[in-house]
């Protein structure tokens, strides 16, 4: 299970916390999660349909999203 915690302007709650399971699924859920250990640090900007995304773990993305959106997020990955 991987837990993702994020401070973030353009979505729901300025902080939560993202778990995925094994399976593929994830919940979301407001505020902050307790980490037992962290894995990396990612930095985040959504402009409309282009997403970069800078990772200590991944390095740097560019992806190309199918809807309209602004985000911009930090977040940590870990268990």
């Amino acid at each position: 299970m991987k837990k993702y915690v994020e401070i973030r302007f353009g979505n729901t709650w300025f902080v939560r916390t993202e778990i995925e399971d094994e399976n593929g699924g994830e919940t979301e859920h407001r505020g902050i999660a307790h980490l037992t250990k962290v894995d990396g640090v990612y930095l985040r900007v959504w402009v409309r349909q282009t997403d970069f995304i800078w990772s200590s773990n991944e390095g740097v993305k560019k992806m190309r999203k199918n809807r309209k959106a602004f985000k911009f997020l930090f977040g940590t990955a870990g268990v």
